[in-house]
């Protein structure tokens, strides 16, 4: 059984697999709460990573019996940056049925990130961030 602090240094360097399914955003949160807990962007990084770690759960094939997204994290304390990604299992995009009245965690992604993309295909696909910080 994975302990805070190990899945903390697992998310510095391979990552953390969690399974697909949105009940799974509230673990992400309390690992990177762990892993960010002096971190002046830690807020900022953990609403991010929970959103795309519920759109994996929800729009890609990770949602399906079976299906995994990871969470990977790289904190760069002398550069004051932290880059998260989340990857899914790929497949087409599932939108929400009414795409206006549902969350909208792409746009919160676009107001608080520094850079952001997502790399990938229909095999696999990820979504990053990045979170830079002031002394």
């Amino acid at each position: 059984m994975h302990t805070s602090a190990a899945r903390a240094l697992a998310l510095r360097t391979d990552g953390v697999t969690y399974p697909g399914s949105v009940e799974h955003a509230s673990t992400v949160r309390a690992d990177l709460r762990a892993l960010l807990r002096d971190c002046p962007v830690a807020d900022d990084v953990i609403l991010c990573a929970s959103e795309l770690a519920a759109n994996a759960a929800r729009h890609s094939d990770s949602r399906f019996s079976g299906g995994t997204f990871i969470v990977r994290v790289t904190v760069s304390p002398g550069h004051r940056a932290i880059r998260v990604e989340v990857e899914d299992q790929g497949g087409p995009w599932i939108g929400a049925p009414d795409e206006s009245t549902g969350h909208h965690g792409l746009d919160i992604l676009r107001t608080l990130a520094k850079e952001w993309g997502i790399d990938g295909d229909h095999a696999a696909r990820t979504v990053w961030a990045r979170f830079d910080w002031s002394e």
